[in-house]
């Protein structure tokens, strides 16, 4: 998509730059206040060929595709380049790791996005709010959050119900709410867990249904992993579209933001190709690799920022109960399952989070990828044990993660050097086994040997590397997430703050962005 090349006053206009989450959130605050809402950002969207191959899946159920249909939906993304995501056969929602940063190091696996919707095109669609003892030391209190996580949930659908987790993580409340259809697997799961609450609780462990920021007519097609061909899974660009309907809001894709700088009443964003937006407010919400570079270019003397990590790690458990139907055939989602939370403070002061995982057709391919090649003759065998596979996706809250550093390079591109947390791999192995004790009582087997972590980076919860604070010094941002110095430029994504708990991150990202929307002049 070209440079957009306005130049000129949108006057009175408040600018939200990045159409991802944190965007959408804010420019639906502002919209409610009677704000006139200017939003730029990348705009790149799916291809044609894309589009024209999901519109002809979506145009039969999932009864009428043939498995050549299946596999043929499936095959671009077990093709993915190491470090990338891909949705839909398409590359547009994730840029390369080498445009973003000057000299990739291979560790490094965290990726921006220039697309419309941000990385919400490629998400789990996992939500939860923070724990309020999760956020217990922060500027912003859970109760000061609470209006908000429910005012997204006007645009945002969250399928779930109501169980054990809701005194815990009670934002939104599920009353009234439907879940979408668990797999066979998950079903028989989620049995054991509600028998076994007791059991469960003297552990310090919480376990439910996951929410999912997806549509309740779920047509259960088994392809959440490759891209919804009905788009049911929520993305930012299905509220983008919303928005666009709205007579004060205007929409300006192909506008890159590099800098900005601030005056006279007033704030500037400079634009690749030279052009310039002049507005009241700026709202940057780029994602935080992205809003690091603008920040960093607009603000020199910052030298660097360290974002905070969430520290992931799968472990993969074997179920003991026959499955009474296979797993790999019928209706299901591949969505998270289950979550489970953990509170035990001889591990963490925090949250330990967990998202369960029943089949899907990783599972096979990796199994067999991993170990069959190495043992004549056994794919079969492994081929069976991916059918009593349920991979439970760890993290961790970002005290006890690695961190990266940030600085901008001679390009304009960024720089990143890791800072290692020495305490991590035991916190997270120490974890495990507690997940692995409390999965146990259910039926499962551990096998806490192929406890994989992720890089850093990887699990894309990653931000506060301009955390706010009540009384903010360099390097901080205020309640309203304006970099201490700024009076018009709000820092609306993950960057602004204050930790990364181990909870989904995308649902509280979204909560805030709309609390600075709505409060800030």
């Amino acid at each position: 998509m070209a440079a957009w090349s306005f130049s000129g006053v949108t006057e009175g206009a408040h600018i939200v730059i990045g159409s991802g989450p944190a965007g959408v959130s804010a420019a639906m605050a502002l919209l409610a206040r009677g704000r006139t809402v200017v939003m730029v950002d990348g705009g790149k969207v799916l291809d044609r060929d894309a589009a024209r191959r999901r519109d002809a899946m979506a145009a039969d159920d999932p009864g009428g595709w043939t498995a050549q249909d299946r596999d043929g939906w499936m095959a671009p993304q077990f093709a993915t380049l190491p470090g990338q995501v891909r949705r839909y056969g398409s590359d547009f929602a994730m840029e390369p790791g080498a445009e973003t940063m000057a000299d990739l190091p291979g560790w490094f696996a965290l990726r921006a996005s220039r697309a419309a919707g941000g990385l919400s095109n490629l998400w789990g669609a996992a939500v939860l709010p923070y724990a309020a003892r999760d956020m217990a030391d922060w500027p912003v209190t859970a109760a000061d959050l609470a209006p908000h996580y429910r005012a997204v949930t006007g645009f945002l659908p969250v399928a779930g119900v109501p169980d054990a987790l809701a005194p815990l993580l009670p934002e939104p409340p599920m009353a009234g709410r439907r879940g979408i259809e668990p797999s066979p697997q998950a079903r028989e799961l989620l049995s054991r867990m509600a028998r076994r609450g007791d059991a469960l609780a003297r552990m310090g462990v919480t376990a439910g249904q996951a929410r999912q920021a997806v549509d309740s007519g779920c047509r259960l097609c088994g392809l959440c992993l490759h891209g919804c061909p009905y788009g049911l899974i929520w993305k930012a660009g299905d509220t983008l579209a919303n928005l666009r309907q709205h007579p004060g809001f205007s929409y300006r894709p192909g506008a890159v933001v590099t800098r900005v700088d601030e005056g006279d009443g007033a704030v500037t964003l400079h634009l690749e190709g030279g052009g310039t937006i002049r507005g009241a407010r700026a709202y940057l919400g780029a994602g935080v690799l992205e809003t690091a570079r603008i920040l960093l270019a607009s603000q020199p003397g910052l030298g660097e920022l360290t974002l905070r990590d969430s520290q992931h790690a799968f472990l993969p458990m074997l179920h003991r109960w026959a499955n009474r139907t296979r797993p790999d055939r019928g209706r299901f989602h591949t969505l998270p399952q289950a979550f489970v939370e953990i509170a035990a403070p001889a591990i963490s002061p925090h949250l330990v989070h967990s998202q369960l995982y029943t089949w899907n057709e990783f599972f096979p391919r990796d199994l067999i990828g991993n170990y069959a090649s190495k043992i004549p003759f056994s794919a079969p065998l492994f081929a069976a044990l991916a059918r009593r596979l349920i991979v439970a996706q760890m993290f961790l809250h970002s005290d006890h993660s690695h961190r990266i550093a940030l600085r901008l390079a001679a390009d304009g591109r960024l720089s990143a050097r890791l800072e290692t947390h020495e305490g991590m791999e035991g916190t997270l192995k120490a974890a495990a086994r507690h997940m692995g004790r409390a999965m146990s009582k259910l039926g499962l087997l551990p096998l806490s040997f192929a406890t994989r972590p992720g890089a850093p980076g990887s699990s894309f919860h990653v931000g506060a590397s301009v955390p706010m604070a009540a009384e903010p010094k360099a390097g901080q941002s205020d309640r309203l997430g304006r970099p201490l110095g700024w009076e018009r430029l709000h820092l609306i994504d993950a960057t602004s703050l204050p930790a990364i708990p181990a909870t989904t991150i995308t649902y509280s990202v979204m909560a805030n962005a709309h609390r600075i929307g709505a409060l800030s002049d």
